[in-house]
């Protein structure tokens, strides 16, 4: 198998000030009158646990979308030259390791018990969601044991409330994490971050859901989008995708978000059954063009039951074995949508001056938001009310996000 090499990410910032606040001495919160639902519960727990047939968002997500009969974009032969037509695709991801590194992009799952972790932003904390996260220190970052200087992702789904949590540029700093970006995505919906943001992934995405999973392919058939990378993007994206980094201006460079088809008369007969099952994904469901690396590499998960050999193989698959689907909608800087942010109508504490330790209730009304999320302490969350007791007096924010922006709310609790 040939080395997995880093993507180099290169990422435009379109950043407002970005305003964390940090409270300690508080304990962990309690769900309120309207708890959090998930139906998770099939996800083993562990590094590199199986999902049990769980296929991360809704059957409509994009990301899990049967594109087999989408139109091919009438530049697809333009996008294929531009890559290099005899540019086979690589599985990034096996067995073992490499270099003292093992291959691929690693998760864990948590239980519902996770204790929140405090998070640190070093980079692009403006576009990204706020801790505290059920991350611990102990989850493996990509390329582990030996990380190195690459994307340093860690990437963690808590089964017991069904959302995902993913760092880019993670480092353990004591009991905390110091991480360059992260991102929330609830797992039950079809969750939308700002427009112009990035995420973990240089397009905005969330990388999970497009990685290549041993557990999955096994049992196949794999039911969504892969992730890959190439070296070269536009100053453009194309949904789900909701960032670009460019470093190309030629117009048949890729947009993030871009998706390409293995044909549909690629004889797949003379690859193993594992391989096979991949390749008929990429048939019914196709690649989605995440960041900036190495050309026509596929993402997945490091696990040693894959056969790193029978992986090399799937280097027999090129680019002009592909097509591209038609890339619409298109977004560039000058037809970004426009909408409203979040309307936060209010936020309130059942008691703004107690004793230490004494139970809070902190409710509030949201409209038009695609998740919800309360710092310090508490996360993401669906419910419209939570418990806290905070050991000292503490600010509790709001933050309400969707396609269009994020809308804050504070409220202040004084302990005697």
């Amino acid at each position: 198998m040939l080395p997995a090499l880093v993507p180099m990410r290169k990422m435009l910032d379109f950043s407002v000030a970005f305003i964390a606040l940090s409270v300690a001495g508080c304990s962990a919160p309690t769900t309120g009158t309207n708890p959090q639902t998930s139906n998770c519960s099939s996800l083993s727990l562990g590094q590199g646990a199986s999902l049990g047939g769980f296929v991360p968002f809704p059957s409509d997500n994009l990301w899990n979308q049967d594109i087999s009969s989408a139109p091919v974009d009438p530049s697809s032969s333009a996008v294929i030259s531009f890559i290099g037509t005899g540019v086979g695709m690589h599985a990034d991801f096996g067995a073992g390791q490499f270099q003292g590194s093992t291959i691929g992009i690693p998760y864990l799952v948590v239980g519902g018990q996770q204790a929140p972790v405090t998070i640190n932003f070093t980079a692009f904390g403006s576009e990204s969601d706020p801790g505290p996260m059920p991350v611990p220190v102990t989850a493996p970052i990509e390329g582990f044991p030996n990380p190195g200087t690459g994307d340093r992702h860690v990437l963690v789904l808590d089964n017991g409330n069904c959302f995902l949590y993913e760092f880019f540029g993670s480092h353990v700093s004591g009991d905390s994490w110091d991480v360059d970006s992260a991102a929330v995505w609830d797992l039950l919906s079809n969750e939308q971050r700002p427009y112009t943001w990035t995420s973990a992934d240089a397009a905005g995405l969330p990388i999970f859901p497009g990685l290549v999973r041993y557990d999955e392919v096994a049992t196949g058939p794999v039911r969504h989008a892969f992730r890959f990378t190439l070296p070269k993007s536009r100053s453009a994206f194309i949904p789900p995708a909701s960032h670009w980094a460019a470093n190309s201006s030629d117009g048949s460079a890729a947009p993030m978000g871009m998706r390409m088809r293995l044909k549909a008369g690629f004889d797949v007969s003379a690859y193993s059954a594992t391989n096979q099952v991949i390749l008929n994904a990429l048939k019914k469901y196709g690649m989605i063009m995440a960041d900036n690396g190495s050309s026509m590499y596929l993402s997945g998960t490091p696990d040693d039951r894959w056969d790193n050999n029978d992986l090399h193989a799937l280097g027999q698959v090129t680019t002009s074995d592909f097509e591209v689907i038609q890339m619409t909608p298109l977004y560039t800087q000058n037809n970004l949508p426009n909408g409203a942010a979040p309307l936060i109508n209010s936020f309130t504490a059942s008691s703004t001056s107690i004793s230490a330790g004494t139970q809070v209730t902190l409710s509030w009304a949201v409209s038009g938001a695609s998740y919800v999320i309360v710092s310090p302490d508490v996360g993401a969350v669906r419910a419209t009310s939570v418990s806290v007791a905070p050991a000292q007096s503490a600010t509790y924010t709001l933050y309400a996000t969707n396609a269009f922006g994020r809308t804050t709310a504070t409220v202040s609790i004084t302990v005697h």
